[in-house]
């Protein structure tokens, strides 16, 4: 169950009886709004309602949690919170967020509070509305708290150098660790081509379009199973790949290891992209998926319509796909991917994590042009104007395509963009 917890300040001028019966009605409100849930035996101060793990007026473990929520239960309690907030901004990176019900002059108190957060320059928001309401916005912190606690403490490999034309995506590392708890791990190329040397091909009875890709099938299995060795070796939960050394030193390409590796919960990147990666990152921590890392190829400037593309997609991704060989060299398997047609989401971080793009849209068609990436995919964003951020402000090349509408949880969980 998500870890929400919930944190009290109270006035003792107010009655304990008849503010812990207001809390136990408001909170189980919220949770029959959020899951259906019932209030659950115990004090309404320090025990479980629905959700929620109510601490009380304990703070020791603030922070600690996928969301921690200050529930201001009645007014006369912004000399307490004033005290308080050295710990939580000790113990606590998050934005603080204060809980109200309307009763007990909570609303007032609350809005002394955040004005005396904001002028202390930190970041916070009042929750405060419907049941309804106050229910949708905790259970979206909650998903985006979960996806920042599954980011922290992630090892994610550059295997190789980044692709030498990549030169608008440096990376901050020590922002990389501050704010995603990200560690990124350097891995020579040297050991991934060692590791290949030393993994045995393995037989394989799939079914190729062509001799070629039949021939290239093995190779490409071996550098599935080196990856795998390299990243159980240093413990990562993704990595990026200088991939196009892979097409001078063993003549065949990555596309279908990262394909299948994404799939398997392991972010796979292309090309030694790291903001790409770290975008795939936070996109596997918020939806289980980590993406399409993708070339827009065409732009319509009228209509916002854009070709992407690219000879690898996660294969948890698609429908149905095919072998080819790779667009650019013509030798070793890339993968052609049809993905569902329907709504999508565009993300990318910039390697300083000073912005963040994301569009909503929808994926018109998946195709298959010859002179193009293997995985082509046709996507209309929502806004029309997204096109004068591709031609005239892009954070990079590679985007990365999402199934489904994640703006609101990706903005929460990255709130910086464009």
């Amino acid at each position: 169950m998500t870890s929400i917890a919930i944190y009290t300040l109270t006035s003792e001028l107010h009655s304990a009886e008849a503010v812990e019966a207001a809390t136990r009605e408001f909170l189980g409100s919220l949770s029959r709004h959020m899951n259906g849930g019932d209030v659950c035996p115990g004090h309404a101060a320090e025990g479980a309602i629905g959700p929620f793990d109510c601490r009380g007026d304990d703070f020791s473990d603030y922070g600690c949690h996928a969301l921690d929520l200050i529930y201001v239960r009645t007014g006369g309690t912004e000399g307490i919170f004033k005290r308080l907030l050295p710990q939580l901004l000790q113990q606590s990176q998050r934005p603080l967020r204060l809980l109200t019900s309307g009763q007990s002059n909570s609303l007032a108190a609350s809005m002394e509070m955040l004005a005396f957060l904001r002028q202390q320059g930190c970041q916070g928001e009042i929750i405060h509305g419907t049941a309804t309401h106050i229910a949708r916005r905790i259970a979206l912190l909650a998903r985006a708290g979960e996806a920042l606690s599954r980011l922290r403490g992630c090892r994610l490999g550059i295997v190789g150098k980044p692709s030498d034309w990549l030169i608008a995506s440096d990376v901050d590392r020590p922002m990389v660790s501050q704010r995603l708890g990200v560690e990124l791990v350097d891995i020579a190329m040297q050991e991934l081509l060692d590791t290949i040397a030393s993994t045995p091909l393995r037989a394989t009875h799939e079914e190729a379009p062509s001799k070629a890709i039949g021939d290239a099938l093995p190779g490409a299995w071996q550098i599935y199973d080196a990856l795998k060795t390299v990243v159980e070796h240093h413990e990562l939960q993704g990595f990026t790949l200088r991939c196009f050394d892979l097409l001078t030193t063993v003549r065949n390409t990555g596309c279908l290891a990262l394909a299948r590796l994404n799939a398997e919960g392991i972010v796979a990147g292309c090309e030694g992209d790291v903001p790409a990666m770290l975008s795939m990152a936070v996109a596997q921590a918020a939806i289980g998926l980590s993406g399409f890392q993708a070339n827009p190829a065409r732009i319509n400037p009228e209509t916002g319509e854009l070709l992407l593309a690219h000879c690898t997609i996660p294969l948890n991704m698609v429908e149905r796909y095919d072998y080819d060989t790779h667009f650019e060299s013509g030798i070793g398997v890339g993968i052609r991917g049809y993905m569902k047609e329907g709504p999508v989401t565009l993300f990318k971080l910039s390697g300083l994590l000073e912005r963040c793009f994301i569009e909503e849209g929808e994926l018109l068609r998946s195709q298959g042009e010859p002179g193009l990436c293997r995985t082509q995919q046709v996507v209309k964003p929502a806004n029309a104007a997204a096109a004068n951020y591709f031609l005239n402000d892009p954070i990079g090349n590679h985007h990365i395509v999402l199934p489904g509408h994640h703006r609101e949880l990706l903005e929460e969980i990255m709130p910086i963009r464009e």
